[in-house]
């Protein structure tokens, strides 16, 4: 009989779970991310910690007379994590070296609210979208919103997507996520 009463739980377990924001050591977002990762995968917490997130951006930055893109973090110093909350999960990721707090009050963690989820374009919002290599699609956000192009590539792991547009005249693969476009 037990056994059914843990399966439902285990299967709710995505249900459950809650975006978290946790400060780390300026410079340490992605040691952090994979410090936690590690924990997870060495206490068998895959259940209970769902995503680890430190979530980039493309910035093109002109440096001596040329010009690249460049991956930076959108919040620096942050890492974003898809969560149970409980005391065993609360106490492996604080006591993750280069984790300071988790943001909230005092040592309460405050759970993301679905808008800022949404807005953020993390999560499970943005899954899969309704296109294919060779479609046409608008840039909705980011430094290249409203510029329309054609998509080249589509990495559905990383839920990205190469697009070629148009920049100074020239053709140039652009990697935006699926949250940035929005197809025509």
């Amino acid at each position: 009989m037990s056994e059914e009463i843990n399966k439902p739980a285990e299967s709710a377990a995505a249900d459950e779970s809650r975006w978290y924001v946790v400060h780390t050591y300026s410079g340490y977002e992605n040691k952090v991310k994979a410090n936690i990762e590690k924990s997870v995968e060495n206490r068998g917490m895959q259940d209970q910690i769902l995503e680890v997130s430190v979530p980039l951006q493309d910035v093109v930055e002109i440096k001596d007379g040329q010009k690249r893109t460049v991956q930076r973090k959108v919040f620096p110093g942050y890492v974003l994590l898809r969560m149970i909350m409980n005391d065993e999960t609360w106490y492996v990721v604080r006591n993750t070296r280069g984790v300071t707090s988790f943001v909230g009050p005092g040592s309460k963690p405050v759970p993301l609210t679905d808008a800022e989820v949404r807005a953020m374009g993390i999560g499970g919002e943005v899954e899969s979208l309704d296109v294919e290599i060779g479609d046409t699609v608008r840039v909705a956000a980011g430094p290249f919103a409203d510029s329309v192009g054609q998509i080249k590539e589509i990495n559905t792991n990383k839920k990205t997507l190469v697009v070629s547009l148009s920049i100074f005249g020239r053709e140039t693969p652009v990697e935006l996520d699926f949250a940035q476009i929005d197809k025509i």
